[in-house]
């Protein structure tokens, strides 16, 4: 609990898992802009709107800037458990995504140049012998970095490699 908007700015720990209850009406920033505000910082903790003021104009304004739920009191103490348990689920989904991300960014960056160029052939769906062509280099060669970027993508199977480089951004589009 924090005594104002301004307080949780300065003292919360934006790593720490969680969500928020917020009221519309607080001491300095109010709910909306203190969501506003965490947007504007990529903070990616969901919002549980908990107000006695709440009017459509208000809600919608919630919804549309991500608010997970909005509540009017006098609120079911069930339906304020469900919205909190429902962001919690949500907070811990976008951190698990997060954490495959930033292990997908420390394997990319493990990549030499030259695995990374054999990689983007390889979801593009080239053969090793294709592949040598165009880098100009012999077969043996690239077969021998294909197995280092698998080993440090950690995947067995090139459609595995595949969906992680999809996940990454990197796209099988076609070679003409």
């Amino acid at each position: 609990a924090f005594g104002s908007a301004h307080d949780f700015l300065h003292d919360h720990d934006r790593l720490a898992p969680g969500c928020l209850v917020l009221d519309l009406a607080m001491p300095g920033l109010n709910g909306l802009q203190l969501q506003r505000e965490l947007a504007m910082r990529a903070s990616p903790l969901p919002i549980v709107f908990l107000t006695g003021r709440g009017d459509i104009a208000a809600s919608v304004q919630a919804m549309k800037h991500g608010a997970a739920d909005f509540l009017t009191k006098p609120v079911d103490d069930a339906d304020l458990l469900a919205a909190i348990q429902q962001a919690l689920a949500t907070d811990r989904q976008r951190r698990g995504v997060q954490v495959e991300r930033d292990r997908l960014a420390e394997c990319l960056a493990g990549l030499t140049e030259r695995e990374r160029q054999v990689l983007e052939q390889v979801v593009r769906g080239r053969l090793n012998k294709q592949i040598a062509a165009d880098l100009g280099t012999v077969e043996k060669t690239v077969k021998f970095h294909r197995g280092n970027l698998m080993r440090k993508m950690g995947v067995r199977s090139v459609a595995d490699l595949v969906r992680l480089a999809e996940r990454a951004g990197i796209g099988a589009a076609p070679q003409g």
